[in-house]
């Protein structure tokens, strides 16, 4: 058994002037080196939860350990130790690749020689380092996405927070970022990802919870999941099975 890395014990949420909670009292437990997968319909609680797991909003109500840390007493160590990749594009459009990545690299502390390495690396295991004089207003989507990543990683993070990394990249992009990201894992970093591709989902992940209304519905290996699930042969069956085929549109 891997080193628990993340203690979340009946953590919740709820935002000011709404009846329910965004989060019920849910408790998990992340392991070293995992790749656990958040997966649930829009509105389902993904984004609030991984908020609260990166420092960026603050609990209704229970604890989040991370090595043993809690952002009340070790807020400064915690933001070196974890990397964060929203689902909107945390970029500047009218600055260059290499600008834009001088820039967070600077946030965390990065400077000189070794900043410069750094980008140059990323850029170029992500197929980009030949555009990187180009102002980010020109790129592509899947470019957006694969500068938004690196802008996450620059400081080598033990654990990386993932809101729908592949969300709109064409299939290069995905594989490309997928494969980086199997990389990272393999070289020690605990990954926390959120999406609603269910077969990338079962691809990737080693664990994965399913999340609806605020509640943890089920948890466990994508393979457990689909064996233990009456006429399920891919994790996507499980997922309907639990959170039904309604639609979830939102205004």
């Amino acid at each position: 058994m891997v080193d628990g890395i993340i203690q979340i014990n009946q953590l919740a949420k709820k935002y000011k002037d709404v009846d329910v909670y965004a989060i019920n009292p849910i408790d998990l437990h992340i392991q070293k080196q995992e790749i656990f997968g958040l997966l649930g319909p829009n509105g389902a609680g993904k984004t609030t939860l991984i908020s609260m797991l990166c420092g960026l909003l603050k609990p209704s109500g229970g604890t989040i350990s991370i090595k043993e840390l809690t952002f009340q007493k070790n807020k400064k160590i915690l933001q070196q130790i974890i990397g964060v990749v929203p689902q909107e594009y945390a970029l500047y459009p009218t600055l260059t690749a290499f600008e834009n990545l001088q820039y967070f690299g600077a946030m965390y502390g990065l400077k000189g020689k070794d900043l410069k390495q750094k980008i140059n690396q990323s850029l170029d295991a992500l197929g980009l380092l030949k555009f990187k004089d180009k102002k980010v207003k020109t790129f592509s989507g899947g470019m957006k996405r694969r500068v938004n990543l690196i802008a996450g990683i620059l400081h080598q993070p033990e654990i990386l927070f993932l809101d729908e990394p592949t969300v709109g990249v064409d299939v290069q992009s995905k594989n490309v970022i997928i494969q980086h990201l199997q990389n990272l894992n393999k070289q020690g970093t605990t990954i926390i990802y959120t999406s609603h591709h269910m077969e990338e989902a079962q691809e990737f992940c080693s664990r994965v919870a399913i999340i609806d209304s605020g509640e943890i519905l089920i948890k466990g290996t994508p393979k457990s999941l689909i064996e233990n699930t009456k006429n399920a042969i891919r994790l996507e069956d499980v997922y309907l099975s639990l959170t039904g085929s309604n639609l979830r549109d939102r205004v």
